[in-house]
């Protein structure tokens, strides 16, 4: 007698472990694609950057990069080069399951400051899960009336700011 109600109590952790599993897997279906925002507003320029990065449309990130960088890439496909050589500067390696908001923007007439919450989300196991939080700012300059991205503490790499270090990648003179 005892033995049955062992069983029983066994497949209903089980079946609830299962649906447990089930559900985690249509909600995160169900979560809405990400879309580009407008690019009239620092937070839009910033928010379709990191977009365009995990999207690897890495020619419309080029886009959103000031051309009065040291190291701004002469073409799209210098820039995505630049990427692939250096994936982990740019988010497109291990990090790309997780979740980017733009949370903060402090803006100026010529000049925006944009804070940027990274949330990543690992599992080792069945019932073992953890969650980090990176926050980061970026630097944009309005050009030309537009919002120009002219330095981020993450999704970068120095190469854009020091043209000396990378050269091989083309980089304006």
């Amino acid at each position: 007698m005892a033995r049955k109600q062992t069983d029983r109590f066994l497949i209903a952790i089980v079946a609830g472990a299962l649906a447990l599993v089930v559900s985690a897997f249509l909600l995160a279906r169900s979560l809405p694609e990400p879309v580009y925002q407008s690019e009239g507003t620092p937070e839009g320029v910033a928010h379709n950057y990191l977009l365009a990065l995990r999207q690897r449309d890495f020619g419309r990130a080029y886009g959103y990069l000031s051309p009065q960088l040291p190291g701004h890439p002469d073409s799209a496909e210098a820039f995505a080069e630049l990427v692939l050589d250096y994936p982990w500067e740019f988010g497109i390696d291990e990090r790309e399951g997780g979740q980017l908001q733009v949370i903060e923007t402090d803006v100026g007439e010529e000049r925006a400051s944009v804070r940027v919450r990274e949330t990543r989300f690992q599992s080792s196991g069945l019932f073992d899960s953890s969650q980090s939080t990176h926050t980061f700012g970026m630097t944009l300059q309005r050009e030309e009336g537009d919002w120009r991205i002219h330095n981020a503490g993450s999704y970068w790499s120095h190469c854009l700011t020091e043209k000396s270090a990378c050269e091989r990648f083309g980089l304006k003179d």
